[in-house]
């Protein structure tokens, strides 16, 4: 009996991250390839990064995701005259008591959306560092974890839009994932077209997992197995990039360990227990496309492409 109960758990709980990528695949249409990483980004325990033009479903996809998680959520519009203290928090001095109380700040949450995270300047960008990579913030002198689990979800407008201030490569490392929506296709957009406003929908759309469900599913992305083969090919990745004359930088090893944690969460996603080339190549331009420093300077879209010209010169194992 007891041989048999993990098995029926599991299949369970795969059943509801298939009716959460149905659940998003309702509201953001035909785009569910990068609701597929997006749901693999946050199973990996990682910060995930969106960028494309104003209007697209950017902010509507991370609304989708927190409720479909059962997440607690807040969204931070960012603007160029913005304080950390508007992340963080601060200490705000009661009479009362004759003593300082700290009111936290929104990104005391499970799921925080920084909405056009790219308006806001360097000083303000930077609050999220230690958010992102420690799970926990620093204000007046005192370190205070955040929830678990805990993800930024941030969006970007082209950096040749006014008002921009691009993200320093130490803020785009801390991103697991950067992906793009673009545009529908014709018979997506007929139907968004034809169909019910989006808000609407998100606003009846119901919880499919809850935070203890996510724990359980991310905890099955570590029992995917990755064997040694393919530990060759990532590590030849790797190489690849610091040695090509393309590349004035390459992949550095928490790249690496970003790929490996995506594509296990990849291959789970596929109801696989173990991780195939064909998994890395799905998840690796999303996560080594914002990384990449290129030896002359080029847009978004040529960086996405020097991803894929290097997946295209690395043998497959």
């Amino acid at each position: 009996m007891s041989a048999v109960q993990p098995g029926r758990q599991l299949a369970a709980a795969d059943a509801s991250l298939n009716d959460v990528i149905r659940a998003a695949n309702s509201i953001i249409l035909g785009k569910e390839g990068v609701i597929r990483l997006a749901l693999a980004c946050m199973l990996a325990r990682g910060h995930l990064l969106i960028e494309d033009l104003p209007g697209v479903g950017k902010t509507t996809l991370a609304h989708v995701l927190a409720r479909a998680l059962g997440l607690s959520f807040q969204r931070i519009q960012f603007t160029s005259d913005m304080l950390p203290a508007d992340i963080l928090g601060t200490a705000v001095y009661s009479r009362e008591t004759s003593a300082f109380s700290f009111h936290p700040g929104p990104v005391f949450t499970q799921l925080i959306l920084a909405d056009e995270v790219n308006r806001a300047t360097p000083r303000t960008q930077s609050a999220l560092l230690e958010a992102m990579e420690e799970r926990q913030v620093t204000v007046e002198g005192e370190t205070r974890p955040l929830p678990d689990p805990f993800f930024v979800i941030a969006t970007q407008n082209p950096s040749y839009q006014i008002g921009t201030f691009p993200l320093p490569e130490s803020q785009l490392d801390r991103f697991m994932m950067c992906v793009h929506l673009g545009y529908p296709d014709s018979a997506a957009e007929r139907e968004l077209l034809r169909g019910r406003d989006r808000r609407e929908l998100l606003a009846e759309l119901q919880p499919i997992m809850n935070a203890a469900q996510l724990h359980a599913q991310q905890a099955e992305v570590d029992t995917v197995i990755v064997s040694d083969a393919l530990l060759d090919y990532l590590q030849d990745l790797l190489e690849f990039s610091r040695v090509a004359p393309d590349f004035s930088g390459g992949l550095s090893p928490r790249a690496g360990l970003a790929i490996r944690r995506a594509a296990q969460a990849w291959a789970l996603l596929h109801g696989r227990r173990h991780v195939l080339p064909e998994d890395v190549q799905a998840v690796a331009p999303s996560v080594i496309g914002h990384r990449l420093l290129l030896a002359q300077d080029m847009d978004a879209a040529a960086q996405r492409d020097a991803a894929q010209r290097l997946l295209q010169q690395v043998p497959v194992p």
